[in-house]
C-alpha cells in the first residue's frame, strides 16, 4: 500500500519528465523527418521517452527493495549505461553505404545524442536537457548549411558512372582525356543487375564545362547513369 501511494505521489513528476522527453526529442526528430531521412520525429520521440522510462526506473523503481533490505545495493547508473550502449542497433540501422557515400551518420549520432537527452530529463535536469536540445538543433540546421558552403568543394569534379558490366573503364577515362582532365583516383564498385559503379576524382583545381563533360559520359555505350558529386 505505502509503494502504491508512493508511485501515485510521484506520477506528476513521471508525467512531467515524461512530456519533456516528448518534447525535446520530438523537436529533434521534426528536423530530421523534414529532411525525409529515414529516423525520424516517431523514431527520436520513442527513443527520447525509452531513455526516459529507463532513467525513471533506475531512479525510483527499486527504493522499496533498498528500504526494505539492509544489505541490498543498487548502482542507479547501471541501466542508463546499458542503454546508451544498447542504442547502437537503431543508428546502426540508419548508416546506408553506397561505395564511397555513406549516409545516415549524423541521424545515428542524432538518436544517440536523444538517448542521452531522455535519460537527462529522466534524472530531472531539465535544464541541461533544453540547452542540449537548443545546441543539438544549432548544430543539425545551421552547420549544415556552413558545410554545405564551405566543404562541398571537396567533392568538386568527382563522378559517379554506373555502367554494364561489360562496358569498358578506359572508354570513360578517355572522355576526361579529351577534356585534358587530370585523374587522381578511379574506384570500381560491383553492382546488381549485372552493373557497376565507378567513382571518379579529377582535380579540383581543373576548370571545365561540366554540363558538356557529363552529356559524352552519357553518349558513351552501355553507361547508364551519370551523376556529379558536387
Amino acid at each position: 500500500m505505502d509503494q502504491t501511494y508512493m508511485w501515485l505521489e510521484d506520477l506528476d513528476i513521471f508525467f512531467i519528465r515524461l512530456m519533456a522527453a516528448l518534447v525535446l526529442s520530438g523537436i529533434i526528430g521534426f528536423e530530421r523527418e523534414l529532411k525525409n531521412h529515414s529516423a525520424g520525429f516517431r523514431t527520436h520521440i520513442l527513443v527520447g521517452m525509452g531513455s526516459c522510462l529507463m532513467m525513471l526506473l533506475s531512479i525510483y523503481g527499486f527504493e522499496s527493495f533498498i528500504e526494505e533490505y539492509d544489505n541490498v545495493r543498487f548502482d542507479p547508473a547501471r541501466i542508463p549505461s546499458y542503454v546508451i550502449s544498447g542504442i547502437g542497433f537503431l543508428g546502426a540501422g540508419t548508416i546506408i553505404v553506397n561505395g564511397m557515400t555513406i549516409r545516415g551518420l549524423t541521424t545515428a549520432a542524432s538518436i544517440w545524442t536523444v538517448a542521452g537527452l531522455g535519460l537527462v530529463v529522466g534524472a530531472g535536469m531539465y535544464g541541461v536537457a533544453i540547452v542540449a536540445t537548443a545546441l543539438v538543433l544549432l548544430s543539425l540546421i545551421f552547420l549544415n548549411n556552413i558545410e554545405r558552403k564551405y566543404v562541398s568543394h571537396y567533392f568538386k569534379n568527382s563522378y559517379v558512372v554506373v555502367v554494364e558490366d561489360d562496358a569498358k573503364v578506359s572508354d570513360i577515362l578517355t572522355i576526361f582525356d579529351d577534356e585534358n582532365l587530370v585523374v587522381k583516383k578511379v574506384e570500381i564498385q560491383k553492382g546488381n543487375n549485372h552493373r557497376k559503379k565507378i567513382f571518379i576524382h579529377a582535380d579540383r583545381s581543373q576548370k571545365y564545362d561540366e554540363a558538356g563533360l557529363i552529356e559524352k559520359l552519357s553518349s558513351i555505350p552501355r553507361v547508364v547513369q551519370v551523376s556529379s558529386k558536387r
